[in-house]
């Protein structure tokens, strides 16, 4: 089936058509009124769901048994200075570009009750989206950055105009924070450009430079911690809580789902595999870094009574999964890191998706307020307690193929922190069983015997995230040879397998 539909979808811009989706509705939401609320939701929704079952195509034709860059659209633009129009996919963004499809679409239909200014959320969300297929798909450096900072900068309007709580502070503190990636970024970029002596942007052309090893000793760390700040990684994850707390149900979950998938992404792809001796020389370094991230992440998730918090700090915790399967340097624990970050963009978007439905009906986040909501919330519950297994990584889900894959590579480069990072599971299983057991079971509290379930929507929303939470977990094979097939030159170039 692949190569067939590879042909058809080889034909036209097949990532050019993806990623001007996102843009084509905002261009779209112009011309409606602010005051035609519904046509504004259906719009952004239209326009999500064909991103997203592009999306679905473009993965299902990738070729695994190939690999390699595939769908590659390059025209020269400003070829003196080495900026083409570089698109091309393999199977690590053809992955992350599948979890971006589903994470709009899901948060669009969360979505669904946003009264206040509509039009110019679903505008901001969009361009956010349209920056993340960006990334996912370019492989033109300069092109890479452009779209990186189009997806982080329109986080601080939907946070400061949108959000709740100390929503201004929360929102100049992560577009601080993100900021000083991005320059980290723009720095160890543009090291690459002069250090390689093409003067080119293009990563097939920069793939091919043997960069000094003293080169990559000072540059691997600046992209590194640059692309590490959006990934949450200590001690640079502190905008991480208070950003997620504050912002509202579709901007946590495109932001917990792909944004930080961008600064993993960018971890592996960019750092890792264009300066391979300086990854070799700090990865014993990420590796301890990493083990602060899960067990200080999962400790910080017991400390937390606010349910957003506890997903917030869970959420570091399993990015540093992501992170130690990236330091172990072997093809198994970088398949297992990239399965985490779909696994994880999914699972955390369902919390936050979650959170967001619980809070608009209880009207509190604090979980000793909440008790018994099962009873008139059955299918909220249902949704809940399952992405909570997912998060504790119970066989059947994605979480387990994800986590016991990395522990398996990162065993083989790191035994002793491997077995520490395991105790991060231990906690994760305490907070969340607490949550769900004070949340949703025990006796029911009179003043919430009114409350509503899911509706058609929110369903619809949650079920969509659902079912790919348990098709990796029942078939993680489809989609673990397509991830191989393209860590593994990573791997190779490590020197290792």
């Amino acid at each position: 089936m692949a190569p067939i539909l590879g042909e058809i979808l080889s034909r036209i811009p097949i990532l050019t058509i993806i990623y001007l989706m996102p843009f084509a509705a905002v261009m779209a939401l112009f011309f409606i009124p602010g005051t035609n609320q519904k046509a504004v939701k259906v719009t952004s929704l239209v326009f999500s769901v064909i991103s997203l079952v592009l999306s679905i195509l473009l993965f299902l034709a990738y070729d695994y048994n190939k690999g390699g860059f595939q769908f590659i659209e390059h025209h020269v633009w400003a070829a003196s200075i080495g900026i083409n129009y570089f698109m091309a996919v393999n199977g690590i963004n053809v992955t992350l570009v599948l979890l971006t499809g589903i994470i709009i679409t899901a948060g669009v239909l969360a979505s669904w009750n946003v009264t206040y200014r509509p039009k110019e959320f679903f505008i901001l969300l969009l361009i956010l989206t349209t920056g993340v297929f960006g990334v996912f798909m370019t492989y033109n450096l300069f092109l890479f950055f452009l779209f990186y900072e189009i997806a982080v900068l329109p986080m601080y309007l939907l946070i400061g105009i949108w959000g709740t709580g100390p929503k201004e502070y929360s929102a100049m503190k992560l577009t601080l924070y993100l900021m000083a990636g991005s320059a980290l970024i723009i720095a160890g970029i543009l090291g690459l450009y002069f250090g390689s002596g093409l003067h080119t942007f293009d990563f097939d052309r920069l793939l091919t430079v043997t960069y000094d090893r003293t080169f990559q000793i000072i540059f691997f760390p600046i992209l590194f911690v640059g692309f590490g700040i959006l990934a949450a990684m200590w001690p640079f994850h502190t905008w991480s809580p208070d950003g997620h707390a504050s912002a509202p149900t579709a901007v946590s979950m495109l932001h917990a789902g792909v944004l930080m998938k961008l600064g993993a992404y960018g971890c592996l792809v960019v750092a890792v595999w264009l300066l391979p001796d300086g990854a070799k020389f700090w990865f014993p370094t990420i590796a301890i870094l990493t083990l602060v991230n899960i067990i200080y992440g999962s400790l910080g998730a017991v400390a937390q009574k606010d349910l957003k918090f506890i997903v917030a700090y869970s959420s570091v915790s399993h990015m540093g999964i992501v992170l130690l399967g990236i330091a172990s340097a072997n093809s198994i624990a970088f398949s297992g890191a990239v399965l985490q970050m779909f696994s994880h963009g999914i699972m955390t978007g369902l919390f936050f998706g979650l959170v967001g439905m619980t809070y608009g009906r209880t009207h509190t986040r604090i979980i000793t307020q909440m008790h018994g909501l099962a009873k008139n919330m059955p299918a909220l519950a249902a949704f809940f307690v399952l992405t909570a297994l997912t998060s504790l990584g119970l066989p059947g889900t994605s979480g387990f193929v994800a986590e016991i894959t990395v522990f398996i590579g990162a065993f083989r480069a790191f035994p002793v922190q491997a077995i520490i990072a395991v105790i991060g599971i231990i906690i994760t299983a305490f907070y969340i069983l607490r949550v769900v057991q004070m949340v949703f079971f025990g006796p029911p509290d009179p003043k919430f015997a009114d409350l509503k379930d899911a509706n058609p929507v929110e369903f619809t929303s949650l079920a969509l995230l659902m079912f790919f939470i348990l098709l990796v977990g029942f078939c993680p094979f489809f989609i673990m040879k397509v991830i191989h097939s393209s860590v593994l030159p990573i791997a190779i170039k490590l020197g290792g397998m």
